[in-house]
């Protein structure tokens, strides 16, 4: 078993190489992986075609157990999908992953921002998962468009890793007892960088700030 912090420095050099472009991806036969996995980490991310885990953290066929989903929320199904393999692969790294310009995190914005009965319905489950972490944004005045979406991303970053934390108490035993580690990360469209931010548990319910 790879500990959490071995898993994310694994992560943080893939994005390195990534950036560069310098590719150190493992070829493997999908047949040497037909009978087990052991995934090294569990990466939560949206659904956006930019930014596919694998690539961006420059991972192969089996190191990661990817579940992804638009604004990269957190609903039963994929709380249910985090418990599955951190037991039953023994995965102790979870990384909810976003990034700039998040067009579900955009979406959210210009909801809330229409009257209710101009809303669109097929929008509504997921603008109601994200509107708590980013309604309370709106309220502040002279926030420009870019800063706003910018605070709204990591903010909605930050609200699914305390989802993952408290949503579960599968999750939060291994959390105490057995090393399991849940993270946000950033990807950055333009630079192809991944920031990952200090989700100290007990920590505020603002949005996390200091990308390391």
């Amino acid at each position: 078993m790879i500990d959490a912090k071995t898993a994310i420095e694994r992560l943080k050099q893939g994005n390195r190489r990534f950036v560069e472009g310098r590719s150190d991806r493992k070829s493997v036969s999908p047949e040497a992986l037909a009978d087990a996995q052991s995934p090294f980490a569990i990466v939560l991310g949206c659904s956006d075609s930019r930014v596919p885990a694998e690539l961006v953290f420059d991972q192969g066929l089996g190191d990661l157990f990817v579940i992804r989903v638009a604004g990269n929320i957190v609903e039963p199904t994929q709380i249910g999908s985090v418990e599955f393999a951190a037991e039953q692969f023994g995965t102790r790294l979870v990384v909810v992953l976003g990034h700039t310009r998040c067009g579900a995190v955009a979406a959210t914005l210009e909801q809330l921002a229409k009257s209710e009965r101009l809303r669109s319905p097929n929008l509504r489950s997921i603008v109601n998962w994200i509107k708590p972490s980013v309604e309370p944004l709106m309220a502040e005045s002279g926030l420009e468009r870019e800063v706003l979406e910018g605070r709204a991303v990591r903010a909605n970053i930050d609200a699914s890793v305390r989802r993952l934390r408290k949503g579960s108490d599968i999750l939060s035993r291994l959390t105490h007892e057995d090393g399991l580690v849940i993270v946000g990360a950033e990807y950055d469209l333009e630079t192809g960088v991944v920031h990952f931010f200090d989700h100290a548990p007990g920590s505020s319910t603002g949005p996390a700030l200091h990308p390391e």
